[in-house]
């Protein structure tokens, strides 16, 4: 598996609709909704007739956070909302989420390290949950 600096992957023992109901559960408990889901696979299927692994992602809001955002620095949005995906490879399920608090080091506003940290803090906890 591929490790980044702006990502945490968790591999799930089980399949990819299930992994999808049990993240989609944990981010609700977290205090997220999610307010977008992109179906990579039927896209690219769709558009460019290649067949992928099955691969979806999330885009999850915590309005509270969202908010708090927002009214710090209006451009926040276009880093919103915060971005999970989960997908197979090699017959194996996987989740991930996107550090927030490398993501918005793009901006210098200092009230977003701790905004970041504390969204990060629940993604993480969502992902947890979801694959343990």
């Amino acid at each position: 598996m591929i490790n980044s600096n702006y990502a945490v992957t968790r591999q799930f023992n089980g399949d990819f609709e299930e992994a999808v109901g049990k993240i989609k559960s944990s981010l609700k408990d977290q205090g997220f909704g999610v307010l977008i889901e992109i179906d990579v696979r039927q896209t690219l299927s769709q558009k460019l007739g290649i067949d992928f692994d099955k691969y979806l992602i999330l885009g999850a809001c915590n309005p509270a956070n969202a908010y708090k955002a927002l009214q710090a620095e209006i451009e926040i949005g276009l880093l919103l909302p915060c971005n999970l995906i989960v997908f197979e490879k090699a017959g194996n399920v996987y989740i991930s989420t996107i550090k927030p608090s490398q993501a918005l080091t793009l901006s210098s506003n200092p009230v977003f390290k701790t905004i970041a940290q504390e969204v990060e803090n629940k993604l993480i906890q969502a992902l947890e949950e979801a694959v343990n």
